[in-house]
């Protein structure tokens, strides 16, 4: 006898005029404490699905598509910097009328939501910052290159799938390779650059100081090489406040290497099974 499949949680997508700009996001869940959940630098929305899923059983969680990615707005003329994919989230809290949000960020997607943090920390509950690059002004550069980010692009916009993607992203199943390979060429070229730019140029170990009246998380990957122990101590003498947990057998992209530890971490630092 085979035990019935797990209901989905996703309830449906949908956009919102926030920020003077369309944002799309889909949601899981539908009840409980809000999770507003923050992609990376080519992550649209529906490429975190299977982790939203997993949330959605225990959060009313959104996931958002960064400007620039997915199906939110993007024009030659957008504003990609930090500043301003901050002052989506806050827009996008404030047009759907959340409290007390947790905002989970991914990579770059945690830098935006540290800087949300920062910039207006009210009706922000707790937030968790997967792996943010510590890159900044006279700081050791992001371990990525952007060519990795631009030659996949461009193959994808050619109508290249699966197979083409798995050299980019060998260690992937085929399922997240499929997904990856159907909805990057929906990133804005000019957006990854600029917010590869960012990395760079803008430092977010000051905004970790400002935000000591929000808990955080900062999970660190084993294998990324993103965040070393060196970072850590100097997040912790920055804000003494903050949580930490690394997850040892993942990379940069945790759930996809170890979607366990990575609920794990959330788990303990926000209180619930998950």
């Amino acid at each position: 006898m085979t035990s019935a499949a797990v209901p989905s949680t996703f309830c449906y997508g949908a956009n919102v005029h926030a920020n003077n700009i369309r944002q799309h996001y889909l949601r899981y869940g539908g009840s409980g404490v809000p999770l507003v959940l923050v992609p990376g630098i080519t992550s649209p929305a529906p490429t975190w699905g299977f982790v939203a899923e997993r949330l959605g059983r225990r959060f009313d969680t959104y996931v958002l598509d960064v400007r620039g990615r997915g199906l939110s707005e993007a024009s030659d003329k957008l504003d990609y910097g930090v500043d301003a994919c901050a002052d989506d989230v806050s827009a996008f809290i404030d047009a759907l009328g959340l409290s007390d949000v947790v905002l989970l960020g991914h990579s770059m997607g945690a830098r935006i939501t540290l800087r949300a943090a920062a910039r207006r920390p009210a009706g922000i509950g707790r937030m968790v910052l997967a792996d943010p690059p510590v890159s900044g002004p006279g700081r050791r550069a992001y371990p990525s290159n952007l060519d990795w980010y631009t030659e996949s692009i461009s193959l994808m916009r050619k109508g290249a799938g699966a197979e083409q993607m798995k050299a980019f992203c060998p260690t992937w199943t085929l399922e997240q390779l499929q997904l990856r390979a159907q909805w990057l060429h929906t990133c804005d070229m000019r957006a990854v650059v600029e917010s590869y730019g960012w990395f760079h140029t803008d430092d977010m170990f000051p905004d970790l100081a400002r935000i000591q009246s929000v808990p955080t998380l900062v999970m660190s990957a084993g294998k990324g090489g993103v965040i070393l122990d060196d970072d850590i101590a100097e997040m912790r003498a920055l804000n003494p406040l903050l949580k930490t947990a690394r997850v040892q057998a993942a990379g940069h992209m945790i759930p996809w290497d170890d979607a366990e530890g990575f609920y794990h971490a959330c788990a303990e630092f926000l209180g619930v099974d998950i």
